[in-house]
């Protein structure tokens, strides 16, 4: 781990008094990097880019997807409000990055005086999201190599309702179906029965706008999560 921390441009003097949460967006704002807002759809970095900037989500949503040679598209995350996206051991980066609604973003400079400053809190935070970013993978691969439709969107739901520190009550979905698909590796029709039969079954609930979710029964959905 450490080794990828050097490489991301992270100094191991930095590790000590690693945070448990995402860096503010509050104090990411408070930074003198630049902001930028971007459209629905519109292209943040590209697989194979230079990895010079690293971004802070202040609004808005982003997927981090790879397209297979036969055109069919893999979104390995979404990053939400607060979420740190596109720090790489490597030069390159190794997946697109698009806004999934509008956003807007802080743009950090990947260089290490920019991390070591303000004693040392945004490289903290670099470190955190790096951390979660490793465990959400193994769960994603767990999900992908062993749970049925019905187990992946009750966990990809329940998953969005902590990140949004919301229990129990509506969650707003900023990505559509076929987003939905493309990250649990399932068919949109796949998707939208499986929704449907969820809210057949009373454990959850969708307003007619489509794009919120009432999770009726956390409980229920947790233990059909697995």
């Amino acid at each position: 781990m450490q080794t990828v921390l050097a490489k991301a441009g992270l100094a191991p003097a930095l590790l000590g008094g690693l945070p448990g949460t995402t860096l503010p967006v509050c104090r990411a704002e408070a930074r003198t990097e630049p902001r930028r807002r971007y459209a629905a759809d519109e292209e943040i970095f590209a697989e194979g880019d230079r990895t010079a900037f690293f971004y802070t989500v202040v609004s808005g949503a982003v997927r981090t997807c790879k397209l297979l040679s036969d055109g069919r598209r893999q979104i390995d995350a979404f990053h939400l409000p607060g979420d740190i996206f596109g720090v790489e051991a490597g030069t390159e980066h190794r997946f697109n990055a698009e806004a999934v609604t509008e956003t807007r973003l802080v743009i950090h400079r990947r260089e290490p005086r920019v991390l070591a400053g303000d004693d040392g809190a945004l490289a903290r935070a670099v470190v955190a999201a790096l951390m979660r970013d490793l465990e959400r993978a193994q769960d994603h691969m767990m999900l992908l190599g062993r749970k049925s439709a019905r187990e992946r969107i009750a966990s990809f739901m329940l998953a969005l309702s902590e990140r949004m520190a919301v229990q129990g009550g509506a969650i707003e979905l900023p990505m559509s179906r076929t987003d939905m698909a493309d990250h649990l590796g399932l068919t949109v029709e796949t998707v939208s029965r499986t929704v449907t039969q969820l809210e057949r079954d009373g454990l959850i609930e969708l307003p007619p706008n489509r794009r919120t979710v009432i999770l009726r029964h956390p409980a229920a959905l947790r233990h059909l999560a697995g």
